[in-house]
């Protein structure tokens, strides 16, 4: 069955699927988007994304013409459309098709469209065994000019940094902000374990407020784990007693190496196991259910 893609309240086949060259999403990276994860019929946090995605709109000053019951409801219809129970969503809104200005009043109608399918974002063996990542050359977009909240369509900054991973060999790169703070990895969150406390960066420094960065905090907080969001330092990381990674398409991936720099034992650690086990328990009930 060919795949069937959402835009604007319609379905069409994968090869028929288009929006205008003129759309200011393609010629500037003006709009917001979502990834979202369903599993055995159930979307993970979806009312969650729905919320940030209506933020990250109203951050760039975009109109989302459909109320966020209509376009919870698109979601669902377009995984039963392609009946899939398991799937990766890619939720979008642009600006629409403008003229060849930045002058977004010229963009009349804005372009909702939709993707659900598979998705694979690390091989297996890099989340039984470990992940080696490096710290990229591309330092984070300067926060007052970019409001890291808002999950934008211009990710330029980002594939920079993930060039810089590919160039080195390794999966993923962290990127600093301009005085040197650890803010994330390319696409995902990142956290340490040191001395059995939870850290990560805080978002106001440069880092995504990611869905799944706030369920692992709140399942660690669960667990009684001490946590704290503050800045640090790559210094700070390669000292770390385990390390790991987490993002919707990535769900909890253990870093093993950092620069060359072994991680704790350079082995997935017990704590990033234990979290990893509560998450996926998590997965099979925090969602909107949906029958294919």
């Amino acid at each position: 069955m060919p795949l069937k893609i959402y835009i604007n309240n319609k379905f069409y086949n994968k090869k028929d699927a288009k929006i205008s060259v003129f759309d200011h999403g393609l010629l500037y990276g003006d709009g917001v988007f979502e990834g979202i994860r369903s599993y055995s019929g159930l979307v993970f946090k979806l009312k969650e994304h729905i919320n940030r995605l209506y933020n990250s709109a109203d951050g760039i000053k975009l109109k989302i013409f459909l109320s966020k019951p209509q376009l919870t409801k698109a979601v669902i219809k377009t995984l039963q459309k392609n009946k899939l129970k398991n799937a990766y969503i890619r939720l979008v809104v642009t600006r629409g098709p403008g003229d060849l200005g930045l002058d977004p009043r010229k963009c009349k109608n804005s372009v909702i469209f939709i993707i659900t399918d598979k998705i694979k974002l690390y091989p297996q063996k890099f989340y039984d065994k470990g992940l080696h990542i490096i710290t990229a050359k591309t330092e984070k977009n300067l926060s007052k000019a970019l409001n890291p909240r808002i999950k934008s369509l211009n990710y330029l900054n980002n594939i920079l940094a993930k060039i810089d991973a590919i160039k080195a060999g390794t999966e993923e790169a962290i990127m600093l902000t301009y005085d040197g703070y650890v803010a994330e990895c390319t696409g995902d969150n990142i956290f340490m374990i040191k001395n059995h406390r939870l850290i990560t960066p805080p978002c106001g420094i440069g880092a995504l407020e990611g869905i799944t960065r706030d369920a692992v905090i709140k399942l660690a907080k669960k667990k009684k784990m001490k946590f704290s969001e503050k800045k640090f330092k790559i210094g700070d990381l390669y000292k770390a007693d385990e390390c790991f990674l987490t993002g919707t398409a990535a769900e909890i991936i253990p870093v093993i190496k950092i620069d060359k720099r072994k991680i704790g034992k350079g082995i997935p650690g017990v704590l990033t196991q234990m979290l990893i086990k509560e998450f996926h328990n998590l997965t099979k009930k925090d969602g909107v259910k949906y029958a294919v």
